[in-house]
């Protein structure tokens, strides 16, 4: 399958069955006005999770699961940029040091591969690229996300973006794909479509009840993750998985581009910045919805 084709099968297996859930627990979402602002800010996180989906998976079928994550650690610099941009958020010197130490993690996880990035024509910069802009993407969904848990519950937000997706990715899929593939394969997808359906409704739901800075230090672990399970997986089926050789330096890179990722998330606990995102009170408008 194409990336775009297997995102709208995991976006619209997702939304009928939160749709079916929601329905069950009399919780569907009234849409908002066509011209307010909570309709422009579905748009806008229908669009960055949509986009971020197709452009990680483009980037995965250019580089490796690890690359991927490690690249993909710059989404909370784009957070914090969104902070000082959107919400007059400013700096801490922590997250200025946690700045440091990402960009300098992410050196030293490619210090062989230095020259290949600088490459235009290289897989590995073509799919270094497309994860950037995916992580762009990936911070404007989350941004947007924050603000219409002020109108609707988390599980409700997600239901109105998996929806929206449908017939935003749809005349770009082959549906008729599905068609091709053999038993394993559709195994793999209908772990995709899980994945996607638990992986966002417990992220959504930490958003309705945590510090988005918190949550990004949590989300930084992936990388850390994602190595372990590769190496785990090709131990096991090694005709399947394929590790990538990773020496010490590269695991010191990487731990030091997660450290910076946490503490980049972290550091406005310890210097709390003014005019900070607000935060989402238990008797809210909408209240939050059960994961």
């Amino acid at each position: 399958m194409d990336a775009i084709t297997v995102t709208w099968y995991r976006l619209m297996t997702a939304g009928l069955a939160l749709g079916i859930y929601l329905t069950w627990r009399r919780r569907l979402p009234t849409l908002p006005p066509l011209r307010s602002r909570a309709a422009a800010l579905c748009v806008v996180a229908t669009v960055g999770l949509a986009g971020n989906y197709v452009l990680y998976l483009l980037a995965l079928d250019l580089t490796t699961p690890t690359v991927a994550q490690i690249i993909g650690q710059v989404s909370p610099l784009f957070l914090l940029a969104g902070g000082l941009l959107v919400f007059g958020e400013r700096l801490s010197r922590l997250q200025w040091l946690g700045m440091a130490a990402l960009i300098a993690g992410l050196a030293v996880f490619f210090h062989d591969r230095l020259a290949e990035l600088a490459s235009f024509d290289s897989r590995l910069a073509l799919g270094g690229a497309m994860m950037v802009a995916g992580s762009m993407v990936w911070a404007t969904y989350a941004l947007a996300q924050k603000q219409l848990l002020t109108h609707y519950g988390s599980a409700q937000v997600l239901l109105v973006i998996y929806l929206g997706s449908i017939p935003l990715l749809a005349p770009w899929s082959h549906v008729s794909q599905l068609a091709e593939l053999d038993l394993a394969q559709l195994a793999l997808l209908a772990f995709c479509c899980l994945n996607t359906l638990v992986a966002y409704g417990c992220f959504a739901e930490a958003l309705d009840h945590w510090q988005v800075s918190r949550i990004g230090a949590v989300v930084a672990l992936a990388p850390l993750l994602t190595i372990v399970f590769v190496h785990l997986l090709a131990a096991i089926s090694p005709e399947r998985f394929a590790a990538e050789p990773l020496t010490l330096v590269h695991v010191l890179g990487a731990c030091l581009v997660v450290a910076g990722s946490i503490t980049c998330a972290l550091g406005a606990a310890a210097d709390e910045p003014t005019g900070a995102m607000p935060e989402i009170s238990p008797d809210s408008t909408q209240p939050a919805a059960e994961a």
